[in-house]
């Protein structure tokens, strides 16, 4: 089942950090920061001043794998905590880190958003609207704090090549003459504009290239809800180093890159299919028929910053993602059913009133 449509809010400008200086990429002008080795967007060598951050060792971690919704989080020993910060599920179990099966990131996003302007941002986002939420929920969400986090995605690049037929049609307009009759019962020609198509078929070839699509790795955190918060400025994408993982959570990947090809190729099939019906010529196309070869050009294992909130209320989960690096808020915030009957019963009794006070006026 699709998640419910979450409640999305743009963040406050003034909440939003400043990205950090860069300058232009000798080969293709993509910006870049004083410490990166290498482009992130054509991978030309660049000087580096300072030690290399991809020679850093890896922080000794952790990782807690969730029984209720089988995430595996890492993180420093100091930083353990007992609640997942997917389902908030209590019952996790610290296990030793193991990076067996795993796949090394390629390429990381770092956290522009610092923690505590996200938390203004959430509390700006949950303390709107709230005539219709429950009078204890500031309580329950105060309960659980806001945590930074590296999502693992895949990112797919691929070339379609497709061939296509259809049914094209082109409108064409004639003047039809017919009889009506009057108020008076009087027989009247008048005459209106009928809309006709006509039909012919047509072939062709189609070529694209389709890039960065990204299909959440973590089975703690479904498609459609890591959707919620994108796109990320993934030009800003940097190598993996491991300094970047020191002082957050991470996730291991516990999707695995085929059957995240699966999905990406889905959906790359269905954009080629939009871009040719586009494509056609005509005012109208049915019985479109596609057929498309997909070349895999590329694709990398991120890690993607997000913030997460999660926390139970009445039984039922409810989160709330913020984009980490651009601020972006959504998630879902629950209803009280008592609050929103009040509001009906009283615009009901309103209503009435008034319509009574009108009545008594004209006796």
């Amino acid at each position: 089942m699709a998640a419910t449509p979450p409640s999305k809010q743009a963040p406050s400008p003034d909440l939003v950090k400043e990205a950090p200086h860069t300058t232009p990429c000798p080969t293709c002008s993509t910006p870049v920061e004083a410490a990166d080795a290498f482009c992130p967007n054509c991978g030309t060598p660049l000087k580096k001043t300072g030690a290399d951050p991809s020679t850093t060792p890896l922080p000794t971690l952790v990782s807690f794998h969730c029984k209720n919704c089988s995430a595996e989080v890492r993180c420093e020993p100091e930083s353990r905590s007992t609640l997942c910060p997917f389902c908030a599920t209590p019952y996790v179990v610290e296990t030793n880190e193991s990076s067996s099966g795993k796949s090394e990131p390629e390429f990381v996003l770092g956290f522009e958003i610092a923690l505590d302007v996200a938390d203004r941002i959430y509390r700006e986002w949950i303390g709107r609207n709230g005539l219709f939420r429950p009078a204890d929920l500031s309580d329950v969400v105060q309960a659980d704090g806001l945590r930074g986090i590296y999502l693992p995605f895949w990112s797919f690049t691929m070339e379609a090549q497709s061939r296509w037929s259809a049914s094209i049609g082109e409108f064409w307009y004639r003047t039809e003459t017919y009889t009506t009759t009057d108020a008076k019962g009087n027989s009247v020609q008048q005459t209106r504009r009928v809309q006709e198509t006509e039909w012919w078929p047509l072939s062709g070839g189609h070529h694209a290239f389709y890039s960065f699509y990204l299909v959440s790795a973590s089975k703690g955190l479904p498609q459609d809800v890591s959707a919620w918060v994108e796109p990320f400025q993934l030009a800003a994408l940097k190598r993996y180093a491991p300094k970047f993982l020191s002082g957050w959570l991470s996730e291991n990947e516990s999707i695995d890159r085929e059957e995240a090809r699966a999905r990406s190729r889905v959906e790359f099939e269905r954009r080629e299919r939009d871009a040719i019906v586009k494509f056609l010529p005509g005012d109208t196309n049915q019985l479109v028929q596609v057929e498309t070869k997909l070349n895999e050009l590329d694709s990398d294992l991120l890690l993607l910053p997000i913030y997460l909130r999660s926390y139970r209320y009445k039984g039922k989960l409810y989160r709330t993602l913020i984009n980490g690096q651009t601020g972006k808020i959504a998630g879902e915030k629950p209803i009280s059913s008592g609050r929103v009957a009040l509001f009906v019963l009283f615009w009901l009794l309103l209503i009435v009133g008034i319509v009574l006070l009108i009545v008594g006026m004209k006796r």
